[in-house]
């Protein structure tokens, strides 16, 4: 008979998974407390919840959440990252933080309910945010509209040159 504690763990656990727009599953042993403080208050800082959790849990978590595929990523130690808002938000933290440690190492990546292998994770980490990709649509969409200002404008200025030119010409 499964304890209280690990029944409300997976009932937390169930809900965090539902809610989620990316979870990515990492190997975090190696690692020792001040790289993991470090890592934990970068997740932090980015809206990112870093989480230590039993396999099996997740296991039953990913299960009541429909997810299949993940049981070959769950092994060794685990822990993962769930973002709520911003599904590429963790893979560049956990990028800039192995720029200079060896781990966390991502094993596997469940991004908007679809599951990845933990290769896939350099193009996640190198995809733009949501607010870069809408700069860069917006930046697109008026150009356009710039262009267009500035071609009807021209003609406007060369008419008004021409007259100023005619009304200098009479009053000489």
């Amino acid at each position: 008979m499964p304890s209280s504690k690990n029944v409300k763990q997976l009932e937390e656990l169930t809900d965090k998974l539902s809610r989620a727009k990316a979870v990515y599953i990492t190997e975090y042993l190696g690692l020792n407390v001040d790289e993991i403080t470090e890592l934990r208050k970068e997740f932090f800082s980015n809206q990112v919840e870093y989480k230590v959790t039993k396999n099996t849990l997740l296991k039953l978590a990913a299960k009541k959440n429909k997810l299949e595929g993940l049981d070959s990523f769950l092994s060794k130690s685990t822990a993962i990252a769930l973002s709520y808002d911003d599904p590429t938000s963790p893979a560049r933290v956990i990028k800039k933080f192995t720029n200079e440690n060896d781990l966390p190492q991502v094993k596997g990546i469940v991004f908007e309910g679809q599951v990845f292998d933990g290769s896939e994770f350099k193009k996640f980490a190198d995809a733009p945010s949501k607010e870069e990709s809408l700069s860069k649509l917006i930046a697109l969409l008026q150009s356009p509209l710039i262009k267009l200002v500035w071609a009807l404008k021209s003609p406007m200025s060369n008419v008004g040159n021409a007259l100023n030119n005619l009304k200098e010409n009479k009053s000489n």
